[in-house]
C-alpha cells in the first residue's frame, strides 16, 4: 500500500501533467470495463501524493502564486484581474507552502459506495475520492451577492499533538427559481445496453427524465439520444413550450437492447448538442450509463479529444448520473472532468428527484467557469500538511493564473469544500493560511479572485466539541473516505464506530436524515470490515506521516 505524501518545508510537491497517465486508464476502462462489471484499472493511487516534476505552463508564463498573507505593501504587488479597486496582490510565498487544484463538485463516489455497503460489500478503494464524500454535504457558508464565491476558512484541533483540521469552503449564490437565467439546451444520451435491464437502472433513468421534462421551463430545450451496440436520436434538439408530451413519448419509448457502444453515444449526443447549440444557453451533454462500455472506439484520445473539442468551441459541457450496482466509476469521472462537468450517482428514485428536480434546474445557471483554488501556508506557522483527495484534480502551482488551464465548472447553489490536515509549529501565531480561488466569469470570460484567511487562534478549540457540527460533519466524511481506501491514517482519526457515534450525534440535533444515512453508512462498513478475516485487506497502514 502506498502511503500519503505529507508536504514539508523541506519538500516542494507541484501537480506533474497526468494525461497519457489518464488518457491509458481510459483505454483500459473502454477495453476491459464490459457489461459484465469488470472493475476498471485505476492509474490514481489512493491516498499518494507522489513527488512529481513540474509542469509547464500550457500556453504561456507561469504567472505567479496566490498570496501567503494579507500585507498590501512591497514591490512585486499588483491588483489581481477583476479585483476592486485598491486590492493588491502581496509578494509570492516559496512553492513548498501552495497547494493548488481544479474545483470539483462530484458527488458519484460516496452515492456509489453507499449502494455497495447497503448491498453488503466494501467499495473499490479505488473509487473512492475523499472530496466527493465531503461534497456531498452542503455546510451553510455564506452565500455571495454577485455571481462569485464566498470564501470561509475555518479548523479545529484534531486531538493529535500539533495536527489540526483546516477547512477551505466556497460557496456559490443560489438560483432564484423565479427568475431570469439563460435557457438551456441539454442533450440526454442514455444508455440501453443489456446491462441496463437491472432493475433500478433504464426504469430509474426514465423516471429521471420524466421529472426532468415537468421541471425545466418552456423556452428550455431538450434532445434524447439512446445508445446500446449504436447511437439513434429519438428525439432532436427541442423547445419545450407545448412539446413535453412528445418528450415524455420519446421517453418511454427507451427499450433495452444489447451492447455498450458508449463512443457511439458520446458522439451522436454531441453532434446532437451542436447542431442544436443556442447562443447565449447552457449547452451540456447528460449521460445517463452505468458507463460499463464494451464496444467501439478503445482508444480514449479520441473520445476524449471529441469532448475536449466541442467543450472549447462550443461551450458544451457534460453532466454524468452513473446507475447500477455494477458502476464504472471511473471512466464516468474522466469523461466529465475531460466535458468540463461534474458526476454524481443515483440509486432510487427519491435520489433521482434530488439530482433533476431539486439540482438540475439550478445547475444550468453557471456561475463560475475554470474554477481553480490556491492555498499558501505561512512558512512561520506550519511544519507541514496535506490535502485530503482532490488527487486527479491537482493543477502546477504556476498554473493558478494561467486562464489556459482547466478548472472546474460550478453552478448556482454549489459548495465546494477541501479539507487539510495541518501540523502547525510550536507556539504558532498570526495567520496560518490564506485560500484564493480564481474563476471566469460565465458570460464575459474575465478572470476574477477572492480570498480569505485562518488564523492560529482559530484552531484552539477540539474538533468534537460542542458548536462545531459543520466542521465535524466535513470531517466525519473525510475520515471515512480515507478509511474505506486505505490511504493511510489520518491525524486524530477516530475508529469506524466513534465516527458513527459522532453522525448519529449530530442527526439528534439538526434532524438531518442525509446526516443518518452517513451514519448508517459507517455502521455498514464497520460491521463488513470487521468480519474480514484476519489480516485481509489492512485498512491502516503505519506511520501516517513517513
Amino acid at each position: 500500500m502506498k502511503r500519503p505524501h505529507w508536504r514539508s518545508t523541506t519538500r516542494s510537491t507541484r501537480g506533474a501533467t497526468r494525461s497519457a497517465a489518464l488518457a491509458g486508464a481510459l483505454a483500459a476502462a473502454l477495453l476491459a470495463g464490459g457489461c459484465a462489471g469488470e472493475a476498471n484499472d485505476s492509474t490514481r493511487a489512493s491516498g499518494d501524493h507522489r513527488e512529481a516534476a513540474p509542469r509547464p505552463p500550457a500556453g504561456g508564463t507561469a504567472a505567479p502564486p496566490a498570496p501567503a498573507d494579507g500585507r498590501t505593501d512591497g514591490p512585486g504587488d499588483q491588483r489581481p484581474p477583476g479585483a476592486p479597486e485598491g486590492e493588491q496582490r502581496a509578494p509570492s510565498p516559496a512553492p513548498d507552502y501552495l497547494s493548488t487544484f481544479a474545483l470539483d463538485v462530484d458527488t458519484a463516489s460516496y452515492g456509489y459506495a453507499r449502494r455497495s455497503l447497503a448491498e453488503g460489500r466494501l467499495p473499490d478503494p479505488a473509487t473512492v475520492r475523499p472530496e466527493e464524500f465531503v461534497n456531498s454535504f452542503r455546510p451553510d457558508y455564506p452565500r455571495p451577492a454577485d455571481d462569485g464565491f464566498s470564501v470561509t476558512v475555518d479548523g479545529a484541533r484534531t486531538g493529535e499533538e500539533g495536527w489540526s483540521l483546516v477547512r477551505v469552503g466556497l460557496a456559490t449564490r443560489g438560483a432564484d427559481r423565479a427568475g431570469e437565467r439563460p435557457p438551456a439546451a441539454l442533450t440526454f444520451v442514455v444508455d440501453v445496453s443489456g446491462s441496463m435491464n437491472e432493475p433500478g437502472r433504464l426504469d430509474l433513468a426514465r423516471h429521471a427524465l420524466r421529472l426532468a421534462a415537468d421541471e425545466l421551463r418552456d423556452d428550455d430545450s431538450v434532445a434524447l439520444v439512446a445508445f446500446s451496440d449504436e447511437a439513434e436520436t429519438l428525439l432532436p434538439m427541442t423547445r419545450l413550450g407545448d412539446a413535453r408530451g412528445r418528450v415524455r413519448e420519446a421517453v418511454d419509448s427507451l427499450a433495452v437492447r444489447s451492447s455498450t457502444h458508449l463512443e457511439a453515444g458520446l458522439r451522436t449526443g454531441y453532434d446532437v448538442a451542436a447542431e442544436g447549440h443556442r447562443k447565449g444557453a447552457t449547452n451540456r451533454v447528460v449521460l445517463l450509463s452505468d458507463a460499463l462500455a464494451n464496444t467501439g472506439e478503445t482508444a480514449a484520445d479520441a473520445l476524449l479529444g471529441r469532448i475536449d473539442e466541442q467543450r472549447r468551441e462550443k461551450g458544451i459541457t457534460l453532466f454524468g448520473v452513473g446507475v447500477g450496482s455494477d458502476y464504472g466509476d471511473e471512466l464516468m469521472e474522466r469523461l466529465a472532468d475531460k466535458g468540463d462537468g461534474q458526476t454524481t450517482y443515483v440509486s432510487t428514485r427519491e435520489q433521482a428527484r434530488k439530482v433533476f428536480v431539486d439540482q438540475l434546474p439550478a445547475q444550468v445557471e453557471l456561475r463560475a467557469r475554470d474554477a481553480k483554488a490556491q492555498v499558501a501556508f505561512d512558512r512561520e506557522a506550519v511544519e507541514r500538511f496535506r490535502l485530503i483527495g482532490y488527487e486527479n484534480r491537482e493543477v502546477a502551482d504556476e498554473d493558478f493564473r494561467n486562464d489556459r488551464v482547466d478548472g472546474g465548472e460550478v453552478g448556482a447553489g454549489h459548495t465546494v469544500t477541501a479539507l487539510y490536515a495541518v501540523k502547525t509549529r510550536p507556539g504558532a501565531s498570526g495567520r496560518i493560511a490564506t485560500a484564493t480561488v480564481r474563476w471566469l466569469d460565465p458570460d464575459s470570460r474575465s478572470p476574477q479572485e477572492r480570498s480569505g484567511t485562518v488564523e492560529a487562534g482559530a484552531l484552539r478549540a477540539g474538533l468534537w466539541e460542542a458548536g462545531h457540527d459543520s466542521l465535524q460533519l466535513s470531517a466525519i466524511s473525510a475520515y471515512f473516505a480515507e478509511e474505506l481506501r486505505g490511504g493511510g491514517r489520518l491525524p486524530g482519526a477516530p475508529r469506524l464506530g466513534e465516527l458513527a457515534g459522532y453522525a448519529d450525534a449530530i442527526r439528534g440535533r439538526s434532524g438531518s436524515a442525509v446526516v443518518g444515512e452517513l451514519a448508517e453508512a459507517v455502521r455498514q462498513a464497520d460491521r463488513l470490515i470487521g468480519e474480514r478475516p484476519s489480516g485481509e485487506g489492512e485498512f491502516r497502514s503505519g506511520d501516517p506521516y513517513a
